[in-house]
């Protein structure tokens, strides 16, 4: 499932699922036994120590107890549900009759040093608060005893890691760093948003009952950016096809000093599949971009008149500016004038700073156009403001407030378009951040835009393109390498 819903629209879906005649104790009990069969799996000298807390987390983590004693595994259960929980939960920890730890320190001490593995069964993806006081000391001894020596014990979380936020990924004070996820029909946004990725481990997908239709009834607009997302908008190459057929991608160069980043670009539009490629310059540049260009055109643009006077012709219906230029006026006035274009249009670095303070001004200009806006956290934040917090609202609220797609790059790139879908890519290694990475990515995402994808479609396909090839290339790549290994990567994507 590409679908990510939040804990509270999978609860709608428990429900839902219940009301249809499957029981909420017989979706605890397969849940239950999903994470028994992740525990057993680790082996036979498995001796488990199940954090059973408050609510339907409690109660799955009571099955997976009692399922794995009946199997022949030493389990102990730290039961900090309290009196109350649902009247499944009740009844799953009553059901439970095997030993338990008591909730005094050294006994909680002397049983995490003993086991093998440890069953974070305290709260899921669904805590709303921030945890304190002993629960947060639980979880802070759990995570001193998972980096001990190599008897350190191996820590499973049922649904997500507890501290984690399951909607936005955020950690709530203290968290549990999981080497294995266990998650039930679907992943949440946060087991792919930073922090809470790095708290999951391996995440498991169990499916426990609840039907396709029941979750696609919930009209989830958050995905996972991956084929099933974008698969049937991918570009196919016509029998007795022309160039001109596969659409015209033009970016904009910076100045003579800065023209790199624009080459990059426009090669990686035309290795995207772009059936022409053009690259517009400043009269300055001129030289050191011929100099370097074979395949993609050039020609001369000044300025916001020249670019429009460019932009006329039809059949460049998809056009990059900002790499390489200046956040300035004349920086705002091209991409107004690209805005104004009939073509679809990516704004980047300088193009996407230009309009700094003014996203009201932004959205006038993008108008009813295809427009994309490809920031960094840093080029985000002076154009929509704020630092920090929870990243996929940001976006989703940047693309509302400007009417474009919105790429909000980083480890976890959320890409979110102003009807309200957004998908969360997990692909980027660690060593895409190097410089003219970004320039690439613009690049493919123009790539595909002028070959007629959709704005958030070709946004989502581009990132997903980028991390891709990046994966294919390996540590220490740079951004030439990026446009090397893009026709193989190409290829490899078109079989996805």
């Amino acid at each position: 499932m590409i679908e990510l819903p939040t804990p509270s629209e999978m609860a709608v879906a428990d429900r839902r699922t219940a009301e249809a005649g499957t029981s909420m104790s017989r979706l605890m009990e397969r849940a239950g036994t999903a994470v028994a069969d992740a525990v057993a799996a680790l082996g036979h000298g498995v001796s488990a120590l199940v954090l059973a807390g408050p609510g339907n987390n409690g109660g799955d983590a009571f099955v997976a107890a009692r399922v794995l004693r009946q199997r022949g595994y030493r389990v102990a259960v730290l039961d900090l549900a309290g009196e109350g929980g649902s009247e499944e939960a009740v009844t799953a920890r009553s059901a439970y009759r095997g030993p338990r730890v008591a909730a005094d320190d050294g006994a909680i001490d002397a049983a995490v040093e003993a086991a093998t593995v440890i069953v974070d069964g305290l709260f899921g993806g669904g805590l709303s608060r921030d945890l304190e006081g002993a629960m947060a000391a639980l979880v802070t001894r759990v995570n001193r005893a998972r980096v001990r020596s190599r008897a350190a014990p191996h820590v499973v979380a049922i649904d997500l890691p507890s501290g984690i936020d399951g909607a936005t990924g955020m950690v709530r004070g203290v968290a549990i760093r999981a080497d294995r996820t266990v998650t039930f029909e679907c992943r949440k946004p946060g087991h792919l948003l930073v922090p809470g990725r790095h708290y999951c481990g391996k995440v498991t997908v169990a499916e426990i009952g609840i039907a396709a239709a029941t979750l696609k009834g919930l009209a989830v607009t958050t995905f996972a950016n991956e084929p099933d997302l974008w698969r049937a908008h991918r570009p196919k190459l016509a029998r007795g096809g022309h160039k001109y057929d596969r659409g015209h991608a033009v970016a904009v160069s910076g100045p003579m000093t800065a023209t790199g980043a624009a080459r990059l670009a426009i090669t990686a539009a035309l290795r995207t599949g772009a059936g022409l490629a053009t690259l517009l310059s400043p009269g300055d540049a001129l030289l050191v971009n011929a100099a370097h260009l074979t395949t993609v055109m050039l020609a001369r643009v000044d300025d916001a008149t020249g670019l429009t006077e460019a932009l006329t012709d039809r059949r460049r219906n998809a056009v990059l500016l900002g790499p390489g230029m200046p956040p300035d006026a004349a920086t705002r006035a091209m991409a107004e004038a690209a805005l104004a274009a009939p073509a679809a249009a990516v704004l980047d670095a300088g193009a996407v700073v230009a309009f700094a303070g003014d996203v009201a001004g932004l959205k006038r200009a993008v108008g009813e156009g295809a427009a994309v806006l490809t920031p960094h956290a840093g080029e985000f934040s002076r154009l929509f403001g704020g630092e920090g917090g929870d990243k996929l609202a940001r976006a989703r609220a940047a693309a509302a407030a400007s009417g474009a797609v919105v790429v909000f790059k980083g480890e976890d790139t959320v890409i979110a378009a102003p009807d309200g879908r957004a998908a969360i890519n997990a692909n980027a290694p660690p060593f895409l951040a190097t410089a003219g990475a970004g320039d690439v990515l613009g690049g493919i995402i123009t790539g595909f835009l002028a070959q007629g994808v959709p704005a958030f479609e070709a946004a989502a396909m581009g990132v997903f393109l980028h991390g891709l090839v990046a994966t294919r290339i390996g540590p220490g790549l740079i951004a030439d390498d990026l446009i090397d290994g893009l026709r193989a990567a190409r290829a490899a994507f078109d079989m996805l």
